[in-house]
């Protein structure tokens, strides 16, 4: 009896489904593109992308759309400013930002290596072994650093700091894609650097200097952070161990400048919202503009001096 109820059961929903219309499930090909399959052209390159990008291709007829009126444009840039930071569009905007504000970070105490053109001749040296090239600006001709790859990586790490410091301020997920993307356009042009510049074509040689770099990086933003929250001393301490290699020979007015450069910055950074750092080109102006309040005389150092009272005179009594 059991049996034949089983079977009877069976029949009864092989009925009932017959009865209930199946729906047909979208192919993955049709959900995510709004182009026929069969009118796809693979082997055709798409505009504005190469084998070796994962970013969607862009078409610029289709992206700019005819000609756009002045009340176009400015809608579309209010609807920007008040889009809601995040989602899934957050790192293909933050890697589009990112590079153009890495480029200011990267242009501070830029260089370049002029390559002999006889193979006898040799790439100038500095005392330390490495290769000098030629460079301008206040780094190289105020600070006195040498127009090398090391001076360059050093200045570029502190104005990625100061960028990192305040994409910290950032909700959670979307200061890590922020932070990260920063550094990853670091890292890539470093290894361009160390192709095109010094020759290094050894995948394997490259690695060992990026990881060495990855390491100092990391000491560089706990050294930085520990002179923020501490005082200008320590702060001056991190940049004369890091960017001056603890030359014993560097101005101390130079340290001074380049710590009040950093703080100014912050502070500007600060103050900004957090879609004006997202949209904003950053002009960093370097420490020469704060020679002149470093070389001010402070009034809290007089104030010291001056409530200091000299010590008086005691005769020692006799008991």
């Amino acid at each position: 009896m059991a049996s034949k109820s089983c079977v009877n059961c069976l029949r009864a929903l092989q009925r009932q489904s017959r009865l209930v219309p199946r729906q047909t499930k979208p192919s993955i090909g049709r959900v995510f593109t709004t182009t026929s399959a069969r009118s796809l052209e693979i082997s055709k390159p798409q505009p504005n992308t190469t084998p070796s990008t994962s970013i969607p291709p862009v078409d610029p007829v289709s992206a700019e759309g005819g000609h756009k009126s002045a009340l176009d444009i400015i809608s579309k840039n209010a609807a920007l400013s008040n889009r809601k930071i995040g989602g899934i569009t957050e790192t293909y905007t933050a890697y589009g930002a990112t590079e153009e504000l890495y480029k200011a970070c990267a242009a501070q105490a830029d260089y370049k290596i002029e390559q002999p053109t006889d193979s006898d001749v040799d790439v100038l040296k500095t005392e330390d072994g490495e290769d000098l090239g030629t460079g301008g600006g206040w780094w190289h001709n105020e600070a006195g650093l040498n127009p090398t790859f090391s001076t360059w990586s050093q200045v570029t790490m502190l104005h990625i700091y100061l960028l990192s410091a305040r994409f910290r301020a950032f909700p959670p997920d979307v200061s890590k894609i922020w932070q990260q993307h920063l550094l990853d356009h670091f890292f890539y042009d470093m290894e361009n650097k160390m192709v095109v510049n010094h020759g290094m074509h050894a995948r394997g040689t490259r690695n060992r200097y990026l990881k060495d770099i990855f390491v100092q990086y990391r000491g560089i933003n706990a050294a930085y952070d520990e002179g923020l929250a501490k005082n200008d001393a320590v702060l001056a301490g991190a940049v004369w161990r890091n960017v001056f290699k603890a030359s014993e020979e560097v101005d101390i007015a130079i340290l001074a400048q380049i710590v009040s450069f950093m703080r100014r910055t912050l502070n500007g950074l600060e103050k900004l919202e957090d879609i004006a750092v997202m949209m904003q080109s950053i002009d960093f102006g370097g420490p020469g503009s704060d020679k002149v309040m470093v070389a001010k005389k402070s009034k809290m150092l007089s104030a010291a001096f001056e409530k200091v009272e000299p010590a008086k005179a005691t005769t020692p009594t006799r008991k």
